[in-house]
């Protein structure tokens, strides 16, 4: 899926992936990548360029060489003309092979970058991908909490001063663990995936009222936080409603819609005396246990209709 409203600059990626500069320009780490899909131009060397996105890394791998090697210097120089002229942000070359001269000498005259990786070109262009998806993912940041517990990411929210950080603490304690307090930056990243993370100047912090704000890292260890978890259920809290009717069952599945992608939801009512570590423990491994294929509100269901159809039979 293209986004075209974030970018991520070329430094990032030559330092993330520890990419050979092989032709370089000033401030070329600068150049901004505005798209996550990638591009091996073996048809644009070709010269076919209907449908040609000129946002997107190039990637020459060892189809594309192999096919200039059987050109002559000028025939190269103008197959890669067509390509450099397109104000490309940068060509990667794969496998570490030898840059031909009329490339680096077209890279000079439009100012275009060269980097080269030892890697394989599928592994490589399936990381920078994965990468990218990342880094350009639509996003929003939402107040609440993002927890983990028992493997599910768990999105707490509510009202402020309904107990969400108080609920983190008692679940971290409990051997879970914290990924956001307050500020939660949501992104999506593929079509079905939500990760969730804080925001870097507050991350593993929480505030606590009447306490003030607690490390959760330096407190409890390294093992009491994430830095970014796949958000597979959120959790509305809200204080108790005397007249409200409440889910006891749970046989209708809800759902909040968060960047296009829904994802199962249910309220839980918030009073004293009542344990919400333990409530927040059973909703995540009951929502495991539905995504596995067992729902247990459907399982007694199905008990009452079969007794039912039973005494049906024996009446």
């Amino acid at each position: 899926m293209e986004n075209y409203t974030f970018s991520v600059e070329l430094g990032r990626i030559i330092s993330e992936f520890d990419l050979e500069p092989i032709c370089v320009f000033e401030k070329y780490e600068k150049v901004k990548i505005v798209t996550n899909e990638v591009n091996r131009p073996s048809l644009q060397i070709a010269g076919f360029f209907d449908y040609f996105d000129n946002n997107r890394i190039q990637i020459m791998g060892r189809v594309e060489f192999s096919y200039l090697e059987k050109m002559t210097s000028d025939q190269k120089r103008e197959a890669l003309e067509k390509l450099f002229e397109k104000n490309i942000p940068c060509v990667i070359v794969t496998r570490g092979m030898e840059i031909y001269p009329e490339m680096t000498q077209l890279a000079e005259k439009h100012k275009t970058p060269v980097l080269r990786t030892n890697n394989s070109t599928s592994r490589f262009m399936s990381s920078l991908i994965a990468f990218l998806n990342v880094e350009l993912a639509p996003r929003l940041t939402m107040h609440g909490v993002l927890v983990e517990v028992y493997g599910e990411g768990i999105l707490l929210l509510g009202d402020s001063g309904v107990g969400k950080s108080e609920a983190a603490i008692e679940l971290v304690k409990r051997g879970h663990r914290l990924v956001a307090d307050d500020a939660v930056e949501i992104k999506r990243v593929s079509d079905i995936s939500l990760l969730g993370s804080a925001p870097d100047v507050i991350r593993h912090f929480v505030e606590l009222r009447g306490i003030g704000i607690v490390d959760v890292k330096m407190i409890f260890g390294i093992g009491a936080v994430k830095n970014v978890e796949k958000i597979d259920f959120i959790i509305n809290l809200e204080l108790w409603q005397d007249k409200k009717q409440y889910d006891r069952l749970g046989l209708t599945t809800e759902y909040t819609d968060i960047l296009g992608i829904n994802i199962p939801s249910i309220t839980v009512p918030v009073k004293p005396g009542r344990n919400l570590a333990v409530v927040i423990e059973v909703a995540a491994m009951n929502n495991r246990q539905k995504k596995m294929g067992y729902n247990a509100a459907e399982a007694l269901n199905n008990r009452f209709m079969s007794e039912m159809n039973n005494k049906s039979t024996e009446e």
